[in-house]
């Protein structure tokens, strides 16, 4: 065989080996990163599992300290006992409060009346001012004023006398309503005692209850015991 052809058989043979080699290479590469891709999968889930497993331990734990919690606070509700009571029925069962509303109601009218008639004055003599500041002279308009200012003080005084926070009206009402609050207080409080009541709720004001069972309404045997029934 010639030496060329020799020469470039021998080179075909070389790059035919080098191809293998690096198919082989590329192969062995190939299954090296699907092993790692492999293995990080496996740990990725291994992981996932793990993390899912303490989710639901601890959901188990919140879920059981849940039940107890609620079970303590069932045990609790049972050992106390409650009563309802409607206050607006019983007032309207006392006579002696609705006189007592009949007599704040015609005090009251008596004092708007007066407190009324001395802002009518002022405003009558605000008009009249009014109508003849043109053939006033400046100490004229001056008097006038102040007459004006000064009834329109004693409207303004004599209405917080009557009906101001401490005034006579508050008083003339705690005279009237305590004395019957009082005794309502102290006949609940014996029945609560009696029947060891831990809780009187009053139905008839804005707390939020929806329904009251009327066997432990104690409203009739309020009035029962204060001698209206």
């Amino acid at each position: 065989m010639p030496i060329a052809e020799k020469s470039e058989s021998c080179h075909i043979s070389i790059s035919a080996q080098q191809d293998t080699v690096c198919h082989l290479r590329g192969q062995a590469a190939t299954r090296i990163a699907g092993a790692q891709n492999h293995h990080s999968a496996i740990k990725s889930t291994h992981t996932n599992n793990l993390k899912l497993r303490n989710m639901k331990k601890r959901l188990t734990t919140i879920i059981m300290l849940f039940i107890v919690s609620l079970a303590a606070f069932n045990i609790t509700a049972q050992a106390q006992k409650y009563a309802l009571l409607d206050m607006e029925y019983i007032l309207k069962n006392i006579p002696a409060y609705e006189r007592a509303n009949e007599q704040l109601s015609q005090v009251s009218k008596k004092w708007q009346a007066e407190v009324e008639a001395l802002n009518t004055e002022a405003a009558t003599l605000y008009r009249n001012y009014q109508n003849e500041i043109v053939f006033l002279s400046q100490e004229q308009k001056k008097a006038r004023q102040e007459a004006i200012m000064q009834k329109e003080k004693e409207a303004a005084d004599l209405k917080k006398k009557y009906f101001g926070p401490e005034g006579e009206l508050f008083k003339k009402r705690e005279a009237l309503m305590t004395p019957i609050q009082d005794e309502i207080y102290n006949t609940v409080k014996e029945i609560a005692e009696l029947r060891n009541y831990s809780l009187v709720i009053d139905r008839s004001s804005d707390n939020g209850i929806i329904y009251g069972s009327p066997k432990v309404d104690i409203s009739n045997e309020v009035l029962q015991k204060l001698g209206y029934q």
